[in-house]
């Protein structure tokens, strides 16, 4: 079977490449082949099931520092396809998206489907055919083009794309290819922590600062205790950014806790003081300060080795800096990790230096295209490794489409 374009992958990648690549050159054959039974399996199960399709930044050179890879080769494409131009291409498809409180967007649907729908549509109507339930098994380059033989039958075509995320088979094809690999290991997921401090506290959530120790690893942001430790934005920033670091740990650190981000250490000491002076018959871990979580702040009390029925008038300065540590030191060991929801995402893939970022073509092997997270590409949750998915194959589908 030939075709003019074959892509290698039915995701985010995949479609959005098919689309605009048809979009631009509408006589072409074009095939989507995907090894599972259905397509955009992860579109379907983004942010909950609405899809995080992208994030309300839209300056190219701030929206790169939310990739910990892949920031400077970015750069340039989001200057040619950032967040603005995906708002705009889903809004000529007839989908509005929103903006929520901490930046990312969604259809205002709030259901994924939408997002799906809108590309199977573009696919029909574009007569591309999509194929499911087909693995490709090899890959190789002829003067003619190339010849892909799969689980059902060698099929050739004139140009090649892999949007094919996170799969070490085709990876190993790629690396076989001549490509430099980049070994993968998870990039978004959760600490998993058993400490008196945190335990029964499910779904409790604050602002905190957390460090690895002995690194420099370091974020800011919503921490959530869960049943099996912590996760919330500022833990999974944390894995993404520390991805390769901790994976060399085997997921063995520990973290130091600033539950009071934005309280000095100096101004704490008085405001603990202040405090003492002004509540000095009130139960500490009935009375305790700042906007805190109550039961937190029990557990952090007790830590302290305050006793419950302890006023503050009984709080001696040995306990006082025990609190203070609990509140802005505190040391929890991590023993693994989980994965973030269904959202697994991996730090790793084809070695950047290997592919052309005006175009997505490897500078290995011509006529041989990449887009998403086939790519050393990673970024932290909310709506940015969907913004490379679009990028990417924007590019991939503008430069295919300039040699038909």
């Amino acid at each position: 079977m030939y075709y003019d374009v074959i892509l290698v992958g039915g995701g985010a990648a995949g479609f959005f490449t098919a689309i605009n690549l048809a979009e631009r050159q509408p006589s072409l054959r074009i095939a989507i082949l995907e090894r599972g039974k259905e397509v955009l399996s992860k579109v379907k199960i983004s942010g909950g099931g609405r899809c995080n399709v992208t994030h309300a930044c839209f300056i190219p050179n701030e929206l790169v520092q939310f990739y910990p890879r892949g920031s400077k080769e970015l750069l340039g494409p989001f200057h040619q396809f950032c967040s603005g131009d995906t708002i705009e291409w889903f809004e000529r498809r007839g989908v509005e998206l929103k903006i929520e409180e901490d930046g990312r967007m969604f259809p205002t649907t709030d259901s994924s489907q939408t997002i799906i729908d809108c590309f199977t549509k573009a696919t029909a109507q574009y007569k591309i055919d999509v194929l499911q339930g087909i693995s490709v098994q090899g890959v190789y380059q002829s003067e003619k083009g190339w010849k892909l033989d799969t689980t059902k039958e060698s099929m050739t075509c004139a140009q090649l794309v892999f949007t094919t995320g996170s799969n070490p088979k085709i990876w190993q094809m790629m690396g076989e290819l001549g490509h430099r690999l980049v070994e993968p290991v998870p990039s978004l997921f959760t600490f998993n922590i058993k400490d008196k401090r945190i335990q029964d506290l499910m779904g409790v959530s604050t602002e905190a600062s957390i460090k690895v120790k002995g690194t420099k690893l370091e974020a800011t942001g919503p921490l959530l205790i869960t049943h099996w430790g912590m996760s919330g934005p500022g833990i999974l920033r944390l894995s993404a950014w520390g991805a390769r670091i901790l994976a060399e740990k085997n997921y063995q650190f520990h973290i130091v806790v600033n539950w009071l981000p934005t309280v000095d250490r100096e101004d704490l000491l008085e405001q603990l003081k202040d405090f003492k002076h002004e509540h000095a018959k009130k139960m500490v871990m009935k009375r305790g300060l700042f906007d805190f979580p109550t039961r937190l702040w029990e557990r952090l009390v007790q830590a302290a080795q305050i006793e419950a029925t302890q006023t503050w008038a009984d709080v001696n300065n040995k306990q006082m800096q025990a609190l203070m540590l609990q509140l802005q030191e505190g040391e929890f060991q991590v023993n693994g990790k989980s994965t973030f929801k269904e959202e697994f995402v991996t730090a790793g893939g084809i070695d950047l230096r290997d592919v052309n970022f005006k175009t997505m073509e490897s500078k290995i092997n011509a006529d041989l295209y990449f887009a998403g997270e086939i790519l050393n590409i990673d970024a932290i949750t909310g709506g940015f490794n969907f913004q490379n998915a679009w990028t990417t194959g924007f590019l991939a589908a503008q430069a295919i489409a300039s040699k038909f």
